[in-house]
């Protein structure tokens, strides 16, 4: 009997990785190191939080729906964070937005625990999951697109494979990468929960498949349906009940409580257009338990 085949998907920001302590501490830092000065890191923190809510108002989607992209859609929230103590000139410093995206674009401002680069190349080794065929690991976020030059600096390899970009065979010839591929909410248009942002990662698999084979896309499509596949996140109402409804089996990381990996009942979401539905979720606190669970469940 054939092995099954997975594909397995993350959630990245809280996941993967977590800002190096508070966001809003981290512009406060950053701005006094640059020169300015008069605010507190809570002061810093509510100003960013409002110019980012402004922001998603006036321009959504970090910008792209409106042709800003994203580097500009966060020029313009680090102005208006800062606007408030830029002094009588209105003038910021030069170097403080450079500064500021390029932290939050690497390891400067995230990190991510010691295990992960090794837990993660260890689930896509067939000595480490016998029981599957092939493994495709991707990473379905909402988030603009600077997450994989984050899970870069962290020391993955990253394919550049987004959805939306054209996939060829030279792409797919680096069988090498820890991911494969990325739906990120910005180039998808939509956020989880909506089932589209999980359609869309089946949608890269098949394009993966057709071109490992050489075959049609349509081929690949068809070959998807054969395929488990697994969603791990760590916000219950956008990654757990969003899986599921999209048809996945979902892992809740639920690194607050200190426990061993037991399941619990789903909060299904009461949409008109959902039937409701009991079913049961596993809970994990470290990624390192992931494997277990997969190997149980294949």
């Amino acid at each position: 009997m054939a092995k099954p085949n997975l594909l397995l998907c993350f959630d990245a920001f809280g996941t993967l990785f977590r800002p190096k302590g508070s966001v809003g501490k981290q512009y406060a830092e950053v701005a006094r190191q640059c020169g300015l000065g008069g605010f507190s890191d809570e002061q810093m923190h509510t100003s960013l939080t409002e110019a980012i809510k402004r922001q998603m108002r006036l321009n959504p989607n970090y910008g792209k729906d409106n042709g800003l992209g994203a580097i500009e859609w966060w020029t313009k929230v680090i102005h208006m964070t800062m606007e408030p103590y830029a002094g009588v000139t209105g003038t910021l410093p030069k170097d403080l937005c450079p500064k500021l995206l390029q932290r939050f674009a690497s390891s400067e401002g995230y990190e991510a625990d010691s295990e992960l680069v090794p837990t993660i190349r260890a689930l896509k080794s067939p000595s480490h999951l016998p029981n599957f065929g092939k493994i495709i690991i991707g990473v379905i976020t909402n988030s603009d697109d600077r997450v994989p030059d984050v899970l870069s600096s962290i020391g993955l390899r990253v394919s550049p494979l987004r959805y939306g970009t054209h996939l060829d065979t030279g792409t797919w010839a680096h069988t090498d990468n820890d991911v494969d591929f990325h739906c990120m909410s910005y180039d998808c248009g939509v956020e989880k929960p909506d089932k589209r942002i999980f359609a869309a990662a089946e949608h890269m698999l098949a394009k993966l498949l057709a071109v490992q084979k050489n075959t049609s896309l349509e081929e690949g499509i068809t070959e998807t349906h054969s395929w488990r596949k697994v969603y791990v996140g760590d916000d219950y109402d956008k990654d757990i009940v969003g899986a599921t409804n999209a048809g996945w089996d979902a892992v809740f990381l639920d690194t607050c409580d200190a426990i061993k990996p037991q399941t619990l009942p789903l909060r299904q979401s009461r949409s008109p257009n959902e039937v409701e539905k009991e079913v049961e979720v596993m809970r994990i606190t470290k990624l390192q338990y992931l494997a277990s669970y997969l190997a149980e469940g294949s």
